[in-house]
C-alpha cells in the first residue's frame, strides 16, 4: 500500500490514520461500499410499482398503500443530515456497520409483514438506518482511496446513484408480477450480508475519532417537525388539490416556520444536530446547489418519462422500464473516466459540460410525439448517460474536497439531505404541473377543433357510431394535451440544467492532477 493518509487527524493529535488501500483490497472495499449505497437507493423506487400488489395482499386501498413510500422517504430525509453528528459521536465505521445491519434486519421484517401498520413501521426503520449509509459510504470511500484519486472514489458512489433508481421499478415490477411482493425486500439480504462481511474485514481500521458531543434535542425536534411537514405536504398535495386544501396550507405553514426556526437555532447552537456551518465553504455550497438542481432534473425525467410512455404511446410498465434502462449504459462506461478527469482538466469544465448535455437531451425529449418508434424514445435516455457521471462525480468531488477532512461526514450528510429534498420537491412539482398542463392544453385544443366535425364524419363513415367517434376524439385530444404539456416541461428542465451549469464557475478552481483541497 502506498500514498498518504486519506485524512489528517484532528488538530492536536497524532496522525494515526492508516494509508489508503490499493489493489484487490481497495476494489473489494469499494464494491462493498458501493453496493450498500446501491441498496439504499434501490429501495427508494423498487416499491413504487409494487403498490397495487401490496395493497391487494394486505387488503388496503391504493391511497393507503402510498404511505409505504412516504414513511421510507420521511425517515430517510430526517436521518440523512444527522450523519455528521452520529459519526462524530460514535465513529464513521461503527455507525456505518450498525446502520447496515439495521437496514438488513428491517428489510427482513418488511418482507414478513402481514399488516399495513407493521410494514409502515418497518419501512420507517429501513429509512432511519438507510439514511446515514449514503453519506457515510462517500466519506469512507474518500478515506480508502488515495487523495489524488478522490474523483475515482466518487465515481463508485455516482454509478450506484445513477443505476439504482432506474433498476428499482424494473426489478419491482418483475418480482411482483412473477413472484410475490415480499421478495422486493428479501433480495436485499444476500447483498447486504456481503456488504457487512466486506466492510468488517477491510474497513475497521478506518474508524474516525469520536467526541462525547451533547445531543441537540431542540434541533432534532425541529428537524423532525419541519421535514415531516414538508414531506407530507408533497406526498398529499396532489390528492387534496394542493393549496385548495386547508390541511395542505397548514402543513406548508408548519414546514416554513419550522424551517426558519431550525436554521436560526442550528446556526447559533454550539453543538448542532446538523452542522450548517459547512455552508461557509463557497465551493461546497455552490456544488451542493448545482447538484440539487441537476439531480432533481434527473429524477424528474425518471418520473415523467415512464408516465409519458405509458400514457401517450401506451407502453407497458415493462417496456417503459426497458426504455429507461438505457440511461445506465454510457453512465457505467464513462464513470471511471469522469472520476479521473480531474487529473487532466479543470473539473468545473466537465461539470458544466455534463449539465449542459443534460439540458440538450431534455430539449430532444421536447420533440416527442405519440407515434415514434421505441428507439426514438430510448435514445435520449441513452444519451443522458453521457453527461450524468461528469456532472455528478465532478460536483461531489469538488464539493466534498472544499471542506476540511474533519467535516467530511457532516458535509456529505448535508449534501445528501439537500439532494433528497430537491428530488422530492422536483418530483411533486413536475407531476402536478404535467397534470395541470395537460388539462390546460386539452381545454385549448377543444376550443380549436370546434367539435372535430370533419374527424367525426370520417370515423362515422368508416363504420363507427357517433358515441365511439366522440370517445376517440376525446382520447386524441387527451393524448395531444399530454404531449404538449410534457414538451413544455422538458423545455423547462433543459433550461434549469443550463442554469445549474453556471454554478460550477462559483467553485474555486483546482489544479489538474492536484490532490483535492482538504486532503481527501
Amino acid at each position: 500500500m502506498s500514498g498518504a493518509a486519506s485524512a489528517p487527524a484532528e488538530p492536536g493529535t497524532a496522525d494515526t490514520t492508516p494509508p489508503p488501500l490499493s489493489g484487490m483490497p481497495l476494489a473489494l472495499a469499494a464494491l462493498a461500499l458501493g453496493l450498500a449505497n446501491f441498496l439504499v437507493l434501490l429501495d427508494t423506487t423498487i416499491a413504487n410499482v409494487s403498490l397495487p400488489h401490496i395493497a391487494g395482499s394486505l387488503g388496503v386501498s391504493n391511497t393507503q398503500s402510498t404511505w409505504i413510500i412516504t414513511s421510507y422517504a420521511v425517515a430517510e430525509a430526517i436521518c440523512v443530515p444527522l450523519t455528521g453528528w452520529l459519526a462524530g459521536r460514535f465513529g464513521t465505521y461503527r455507525i456505518f456497520v450498525w446502520a447496515l445491519v439495521g437496514f438488513t434486519v428491517f428489510s427482513t421484517f418488511c418482507g414478513l409483514s402481514r399488516t399495513l401498520g407493521m410494514l409502515i413501521a418497518c419501512r420507517i426503520g429501513q429509512g432511519l438506518c438507510g439514511g446515514p449509509l449514503m453519506p457515510l459510504s462517500q466519506a469512507l470511500l474518500l478515506r480508502i482511496f488515495p487523495r489524488a484519486k478522490a474523483g475515482l472514489a466518487m465515481s463508485v458512489a455516482a454509478m450506484t446513484t445513477i443505476i439504482a433508481p432506474i433498476l428499482g421499478p424494473i426489478l419491482g415490477g418483475k418480482i411482483s408480477d412473477d413472484y410475490s411482493w415480499p421478495w422486493i425486500f428479501f433480495i436485499n439480504l444476500p447483498a447486504a450480508a456481503l456488504c457487512i462481511f466486506g466492510v468488517v474485514q477491510l474497513l475497521k481500521r478506518y474508524e474516525t475519532e469520536t467526541q462525547k458531543l451533547p445531543i441537540d434535542k431542540v434541533g432534532l425536534f425541529m428537524l423532525v417537525f419541519w421535514v415531516g411537514s414538508f414531506q407530507l405536504m408533497l406526498d398529499l398535495g396532489r390528492e387534496h388539490d394542493w393549496f385548495g386544501s386547508n390541511m395542505i396550507v397548514a402543513l406548508a405553514v408548519f414546514a416554513a416556520v419550522g424551517f426558519v426556526a431550525f436554521l436560526i437555532w442550528e446556526f447559533t447552537e454550539d453543538h448542532p444536530i446538523v452542522d450548517l456551518r459547512v455552508l461557509r465553504h463557497r465551493g461546497f455550497t455552490a456544488a451542493t446547489a448545482a447538484l440539487a438542481i441537476g439531480f432533481s432534473t434527473i429524477y424528474c425525467s425518471i418520473v415523467i418519462v415512464p408516465l409519458f410512455l405509458q400514457s401517450v404511446p401506451a407502453y407497458t410498465s415493462t417496456w417503459s422500464g426497458y426504455a429507461m434502462s438505457t440511461m445506465g449504459v454510457f453512465a457505467i462506461m464513462l464513470a471511471p473516466i469522469a472520476g479521473r478527469s480531474g487529473q487532466w482538466i479543470d473539473m468545473r469544465i466537465t461539470v458544466c459540460f455534463g449539465l449542459v448535455w443534460l439540458g440538450f437531451v431534455s430539449f430532444l425529449r421536447a420533440r416527442w410525439t405519440a407515434d415514434l418508434d421505441f428507439w426514438s424514445y430510448a435514445m435520449p435516455q441513452l444519451l443522458q448517460g453521457i453527461g450524468t457521471p461528469f456532472f455528478m462525480i465532478g460536483l461531489m468531488t469538488l464539493g466534498l474536497s472544499a471542506v476540511p477532512p474533519r467535516e467530511t461526514a457532516s458535509a456529505a450528510g448535508l449534501m445528501a439531505f439537500i439532494r433528497t429534498l430537491a428530488t422530492a420537491l422536483g418530483t411533486s412539482i413536475i407531476t402536478t404541473r404535467w397534470d395541470d398542463g395537460t388539462e390546460e392544453a386539452r381545454a385549448q385544443l377543444v376550443g380549436i377543433v370546434n367539435g372535430g366535425q370533419s374527424y367525426m364524419e370520417t370515423l362515422t363513415s368508416a363504420g363507427f357510431s357517433v358515441q365511439q367517434a366522440r370517445e376517440m376524439l376525446a382520447q386524441l385530444i387527451e393524448l395531444q394535451g399530454a404531449t404538449i404539456s410534457a414538451s413544455h416541461l422538458f423545455m423547462e428542465i433543459g433550461v434549469l440544467c443550463i442554469i445549474a451549469a453556471q454554478f460550477a464557475w462559483l467553485i474555486p478552481k483546482a489544479r489538474p492532477g492536484a490532490a483535492p483541497a482538504g486532503g481527501h
